[in-house]
């Protein structure tokens, strides 16, 4: 069967409570690159059996598409009955909350048959890291910042974009995805639903730390964060120009834009260009 959702590339994974079937048609309607079906938090301990039969009914009444569902973590009630509803066709990848061993992932792969996003939330997740990023089927590291803000008693500040507080545990995520050889990581969600440019400017910082794409909670934010990690104009016409002044140098020292440019600057054109190879661009 053709892949209708690219795990790989997605940038925007917005999300949608599974108690509210009603609302997935609208967040593949934004242009999202996937949508996250949340059986976790955003469902009721008393809702979950029905949000689970609501999402399968939604998958069978619209085979055309397909979405990524947030299950609840391993230990929980509900764990299994997730990872079996997650056998639906219509389930491109499941997303594993709270994930602390490489065994919880390869038990998701082999129960639900689909990629996992390894959401890394808790000290044991960051302490494991390394063999989580390598377990069978983990198909992105996602994280999981305001959990793990709980647990590591961090205290945020949303006033600022670079999150500096964050920062050695997102270098951990980019790291370990690198030498797994998978996709760059995505970053956690902007709770300030009403400032635009403070969401633009926290994920042009995911895009400059390492990320490849981001948590959404609401509609609005799919065009500026899709755009965020996405190669822009100039950025092409950069790499563009790098590239010619390269080949035309053979080998030699070359200068772009009064920089002079080597075998780094060079594989950062060539990184852009392949980037935007993949959107069309």
């Amino acid at each position: 069967m053709e892949e209708k959702l690219d795990l790989a590339r997605a940038r925007t994974f917005l999300f949608v409570p599974a108690s509210r079937p009603e609302r997935i048609a609208k967040a593949v309607a934004t242009g999202t690159d996937a949508v996250i079906v949340d059986l976790e938090d955003a469902v009721a301990p008393a809702d979950k059996p029905g949000a689970r039969q609501a999402l399968l009914a939604w998958l069978d009444a619209n085979p055309a598409q397909a979405v990524v569902v947030r299950i609840n973590a391993a230990g929980t009630d509900w764990h299994e009955d997730d990872l079996l509803a997650c056998r639906h066709a219509g389930v491109a990848g499941v997303m594993l909350p709270k994930a602390d061993s490489a065994a919880q992932l390869r038990h998701a792969r082999a129960s639900s048959g689909k990629p996992v996003l390894a959401i890394i939330e808790t000290a044991v997740g960051l302490d494991a890291l390394r063999e989580i990023a390598g377990a069978e089927g983990c198909a992105r590291l996602v994280f999981g910042k305001l959990d793990l803000a709980v647990e590591l008693d961090l205290v945020p500040d949303e006033a600022d974009p670079e999150e500096l507080v964050f920062l050695p545990w997102r270098a951990m995520l980019v790291l370990a995805s690198q030498r797994a050889g998978l996709p760059a990581p995505v970053d956690g969600v902007f709770t300030v639903i009403s400032d635009a440019q403070a969401l633009q400017r926290y994920a042009t910082r995911a895009r400059r730390h390492g990320f490849g794409a981001q948590l959404l909670i609401h509609p609005c934010q799919v065009q500026a964060v899709a755009a965020a990690f996405t190669p822009s104009a100039s950025e092409i016409q950069w790499a563009r120009a790098v590239q010619q002044a390269a080949a035309a140098a053979g080998g030699g020292a070359a200068v772009v834009e009064g920089r002079m440019i080597d075998a780094p600057v060079i594989a950062r054109a060539e990184r852009v260009l392949a980037v935007a190879a993949t959107f069309g661009l």
